[in-house]
């Protein structure tokens, strides 16, 4: 049987995740049969996990992280609101969250048996601090705001929700799973820094460029991240925080190899460079009669005919759609300006009708 060989990156356009940095790579190879769930045993990856931490803090703006390195952004959405639940002992607890949140939120109200209240973005598809204001009670444990929607790219008023969080009672969550390796090279407020958050999703394995499965959970108190612990008397370490049992030591080591590497300056013309492209390819779809979305962050939406995303996609291009169905292009390491131009290529052959105002 011949073996398997892994999909080419060429023709990706959709994924939040990328090719891994070959630093990365060696250090996953390395660390891959350890297991940080039990740091008293597998010592040496437990001291790079906080090595990673100590990046994440500094990224972000917080001077002592509390966390751990988690599988991606799904868990760490699930573990602050298990921890938040845990931490309000509410009866009947809700979180709020724009309707741009990610599905993962979605998967915790279910796992957790917690509301989950979504309430309208704005024109510009950032939350709105008017609704989330009128949606949030004496319940509510959590509200969540995204640094970086995965389906506009956006930044959502994060230091006006955690004001509405705050008065309330409840903890202030952001998701930063895409777009916290990028932020810090914006003016943005989303942060540590920019507001009295209280935990943080930001994936390492996404623009970070570790391997996969390396996500990041950071929390500005220890008594938040206690909420979470639980005993573990036949380990070595007495007790555990993450949801997971045993963890990928490949994925704690490739995040601190990464970031070791690529922190500041290697982060800085990642984005700089995607960013270049994110807004040219805009600029270029405008240009052929299409009604894109300016792109905040690399990551560029525009409505598309059902056929020619057909066309596309049959021509090998990986692509995806929003929910209300406009095309996306998210501009990660790997994306080339020259794919791009093939892209567009291969898009004006299949809309060959379309209108030139170019």
């Amino acid at each position: 049987m011949q073996r398997a060989a892994p999909q080419s990156f060429d023709r990706v356009l959709s994924s939040m995740c990328t090719q891994p940095h070959p630093v990365a790579r060696e250090a996953a190879a390395r660390f891959v049969a350890t297991n940080p769930g039990d740091p008293a045993t597998y010592q040496t990856v437990a001291a790079l996990e906080e090595d990673a931490l100590a990046y994440l803090g500094e990224m972000t703006g917080l001077s002592t992280p509390h966390g751990y390195i988690a599988s991606g952004g799904t868990e760490a959405n699930i573990q602050a609101i298990r921890a938040a639940r845990n931490h309000a002992r509410d009866d009947d607890p809700n979180v709020v969250a724009p309707e741009s949140i990610h599905f993962s939120f979605q998967k915790a109200a279910d796992v957790l048996g917690v509301e989950l209240r979504t309430v309208p973005v704005d024109v510009d598809y950032r939350a709105n601090v008017d609704a989330v204001r009128e949606a949030v009670d004496d319940h509510t444990i959590l509200v969540a705001g995204v640094a970086g929607t995965t389906e506009f790219g956006r930044v959502d008023p994060i230091p006006e929700l955690t004001t509405v969080a705050h008065d309330v009672g409840a903890l202030m969550h952001v998701d930063a799973a895409w777009g916290g390796f990028v932020l810090p090279f914006t003016d943005h407020e989303w942060s540590f820094a920019h507001a009295p958050i209280d935990s943080m999703t930001i994936d390492p394995h996404k623009f970070g460029q570790a391997v996969v499965p390396a996500g990041g959970l950071l929390f500005r108190d220890k008594e938040i991240l206690d909420a979470l612990a639980i005993d573990t008397p036949y380990l070595e370490s007495t007790s555990q925080a993450s949801l997971t049992g045993t963890r990928s030591g490949a994925g704690v080591a490739s995040a601190a190899a990464a970031m070791r590497e690529l922190w500041p300056a290697g982060y800085r013309e990642a984005y700089e460079t995607q960013q270049a492209n994110a807004e040219w390819f805009y600029k270029e779809l405008v240009a052929r009669g299409y009604d894109a979305v300016e792109p905040e962050l690399p990551l560029v939406a525009a409505p598309l005919p059902d056929s020619e995303f057909a066309s596309l996609r049959d021509l090998g291009w990986r692509i995806s759609r929003t929910a209300s169905g406009e095309l996306r292009v998210v501009c990660m390491p790997h994306v080339s300006r020259e794919s791009l131009r093939a892209f567009l290529s291969d898009l004006d052959d299949v809309g060959s009708g379309r209108p030139q105002l170019y």
